[in-house]
């Protein structure tokens, strides 16, 4: 009886190491191709994490604040503007001085870009963030009687910026989102340079925080489905 249960128990302990090795080999073998595989995982995150919405023809093109040193954002708002897509263009800015900021050098930016200057709405502001910026401007979407917008802003805050306007503009309103390229942030290679890094990884915890802050509001109208990938190369064609 006694050799009986000694072998039992034997066989009890080699199985439970033989799992116990197996579940670690898994281990090994899942992080080691994690590891081979981060690179396409991390680039189809970054990729991902970017949206366009199909344009067409609105009421205003809204190009938002805090546009980078090499100003793509205006270009990609003046590149809509002389396909038509819409009649006049907002230069959206924080005020750095009272009698200047963002808006006026976005003024600039867009009339080097062949924006006339009659056909641009300075808005200047002091928002902090996005949702205070959006509330902003749609207090002059109000005014000017617009109902339908396309918002411009870089490639890595389309996601973003596209819950925010959605959920604080009314639901009677239009809103397509559209992204510019960004010469700072390339979502191919996000995670080999600081500043992509620090983008994409603000933009995962403003997300977060715009879902609570906004939590229970109804949505505007959207283009859909959105696509998800790059930003659009042109003002119809979404890549």
């Amino acid at each position: 009886m006694r050799h009986r249960l000694r072998g039992r128990t034997f066989r009890v302990q080699s199985g439970g190491i033989i799992s116990s090795l197996l579940g670690l080999l898994f281990v090994v073998v899942l992080c080691v191709v994690l590891y081979l595989a981060r690179g396409p995982l991390l680039r189809l995150a970054g990729e991902s994490w970017i949206i366009d919405d199909p344009l067409d023809r609105a009421d205003a093109i809204i190009v938002l604040s805090d546009d980078n040193f090499y100003a793509d954002r205006a270009t990609r708002a003046a590149d809509l503007y002389r396909h038509n897509m819409a009649p006049v263009v907002v230069a959206s800015g924080r005020r750095l001085r009272p009698y200047a900021g963002i808006a006026e050098l976005m003024e600039h930016d867009l009339i080097e870009r062949g924006v006339p200057k009659d056909k641009i709405v300075r808005v200047a502001h002091n928002a902090e963030n996005t949702r205070e910026e959006a509330q902003a401007l749609v207090q002059q979407a109000l005014e000017h009687k617009w109902r339908s917008v396309i918002v411009v802003t870089s490639n890595y805050h389309t996601r973003r910026a596209r819950y925010i306007f959605l959920h604080v503009f009314p639901a009677q309103f239009q809103v397509r989102v559209t992204g510019s390229h960004d010469g700072d942030f390339d979502p191919e290679h996000w995670w080999q340079t600081r500043q992509s890094l620090k983008a994409l990884t603000r933009e995962f915890a403003g997300m977060i925080v715009a879902i609570w802050e906004l939590r229970g509001r109804p949505t505007a109208i959207s283009a859909t489905p959105a696509v998800v990938g790059r930003y659009a190369l042109g003002p119809l064609q979404i890549v």
